[in-house]
C-alpha cells in the first residue's frame, strides 16, 4: 500500500466514526456541523468534531480537533496515514487553510479524502497544500 492509498476496510472505518462523530458536533451558530477521522501510521483512529465559538475565531475545526486526539494519544511523533472529512449535509467541505497546514505538519505524504461536488476525492496532503510551511 502506497502512502496515498487506503484499504477499503480503513476507508469504511474512517468514513463511519467521521459520520458517528458529525452528530456531536457544537455548531450553534453556523448549523454546519463536521466531523473528521484520522488514521495513524500506526494503525489507530481518532476522531474529532468542529467546535464553534460566539467568538469566531475560537472556532475549532474538526480536523484539528481529531488530529489534536491523535497527538494526546500518541505524542509528538504522531504520523497521519489518512484523514477523512465529512459534513452532516453531505456538501462538498474540503479542509479549511489552517486544517491543510497542520495536517501537512502531521503528514505531508498523507492522504486526505473529503466530500467533492462529485462524491468524495482523495487528495495527497501535499498535493492539497503545496509548499506548505515548514521550520
Amino acid at each position: 500500500m502506497t502512502s496515498f492509498s487506503v484499504s477499503d476496510e480503513d476507508r469504511a472505518r474512517l468514513l463511519i466514526a467521521a459520520f458517528e462523530v458529525v452528530k456531536r458536533a457544537y455548531a450553534p451558530y453556523s448549523q454546519f456541523r463536521v466531523g473528521a477521522a484520522v488514521l495513524t501510521k500506526k494503525g489507530n483512529l481518532f476522531a474529532g468534531c468542529n467546535v464553534e465559538n460566539a467568538s469566531y475565531g475560537l472556532t475549532i475545526c474538526a480536523e484539528r480537533a481529531a488530529i489534536c486526539a491523535a497527538v494526546a494519544a500518541e505524542g509528538a511523533a504522531m504520523e497521519i496515514h489518512a484523514i477523512i472529512v465529512v459534513n452532516e449535509q453531505k456538501v462538498p467541505c474540503s479542509p479549511c487553510g489552517a486544517c491543510r497546514q497542520v495536517i501537512f505538519e502531521f503528514g505531508a505524504d498523507a492522504l486526505v479524502i473529503f466530500q467533492g461536488s462529485e462524491g468524495f476525492k482523495d487528495i495527497p496532503a501535499a498535493e492539497l497544500l503545496p509548499d506548505g510551511f515548514r521550520l
